[in-house]
């Protein structure tokens, strides 16, 4: 039986990477995101696995997107075994009294109620298929634990994310749903350029950070997605090992 995979924010960054990682191990990926030609693009740089690749584009803050989204592939597939519950967006270093109204409702859009909609949709779709079950992995952050100066509205949206994955994994091992966490801090890409040159502190300073090759963020991805769902990850971190995460400042 073919294992069916569903990436959100597949056309780039982790989300690219990770569903480029389950097309290599033999899955057939679903890649969502908003610009159908990116998802186009990642799918071509598969090569000889592309043809497992389906570009279904979306945007997930949108409620009835997602509903025709996942009709979609319930009506093409039947099953869907695992869901990456990857796309967000961040804003630029803001003080909590400089965020807008707009701003702060478009971060909880994107990062919250869409991994929300995607997890709901997943999980009934789970509850339903013959077999039952699958697999549910949401993105969260480090930030999911700790904040980075200036980002309140992204470190709540990812706080909120940890309540999503404890919550729906309770609610999935009637189900044999296995829910997990990947929290991700320092992976170099486009989006992280900045931390090589200087980012806030804790203390007020600029200092560049390390980061992390894009293949340890998904190797250890790829790790959970391989777990039997009598076994799961509830939650795991993977960083730049020198990053500023732990410790006082």
């Amino acid at each position: 039986m073919k294992k069916v995979a569903l990436v959100t924010g597949a056309s780039s960054g982790i989300g690219q990477a990770c569903a480029l990682g389950l097309l290599q191990e033999g899955w057939h990926v679903v890649l969502v995101g908003r610009r159908a030609e990116a998802l186009q693009e990642t799918i071509a740089k598969a090569g000889a696995n592309a043809a497992n690749g389906v570009a279904m584009p979306a945007d997930v803050s949108n409620e009835e997107q997602v509903k025709a989204l996942f009709d979609k592939v319930r009506a093409e597939f039947g099953r869907l075994d695992l869901l990456f519950n990857n796309a967000g967006i961040s804003l630029p270093t803001t003080l909590p009294g400089d965020v807008s109204g707009d701003d702060w409702r478009r971060m909880v859009d994107v990062n919250l109620n869409g991994a929300f909609y995607c997890l709901s949709h997943a999980f009934k779709l789970m509850q339903e298929q013959s077999p039952q079950g699958g697999r549910i992995i949401n993105n969260g952050s480090i930030s999911a634990h700790v904040p980075r100066y200036g980002s309140i509205a992204y470190t709540a949206t990812k706080h909120a994310i940890s309540g999503l994955t404890r919550a729906a994994s309770l609610d999935g091992r009637a189900f044999s749903i296995a829910v997990g966490q990947i929290d991700i801090g320092n992976v170099a890409s486009d989006m992280t350029e900045k931390m090589a040159k200087g980012v806030p502190q804790a203390d007020g300073t600029i200092k560049a950070e390390p980061r992390m090759d894009m293949s340890a963020v998904v190797e250890t991805f790829l790790s959970m997605s391989r777990l039997p769902l009598s076994a799961n990850i509830l939650f795991t971190t993977v960083m730049a090992t020198n990053m500023p995460f732990v410790g006082r400042g």
